[in-house]
């Protein structure tokens, strides 16, 4: 847990300098620090593991044997 919290603070600070440094505006930095890390972590990360579910079960279908009776 304690990698997932200092890995969560390293995106926010990645995310705040990025913005910051091309607007120059602190609020900004602030804002997108807050809510990019809540969407990309959340509703995108659903998405993709959605994404991979089927992947895999699609792998998984191909590479079984065909059974014949």
């Amino acid at each position: 847990m304690i990698k997932t919290l200092t890995f969560a603070l390293v995106h926010i600070m990645v995310a705040f300098t990025v913005v910051y440094t091309m607007t120059g505006s602190v609020v900004a930095g602030g804002l997108v620090a807050l809510i990019e890390p809540a969407c990309s972590n959340t509703v995108a990360y659903h998405f993709h593991e959605k994404l991979w579910d089927f992947i895999r079960q699609r792998r998984r279908s191909v590479s079984e044997p065909a059974v014949y009776a």
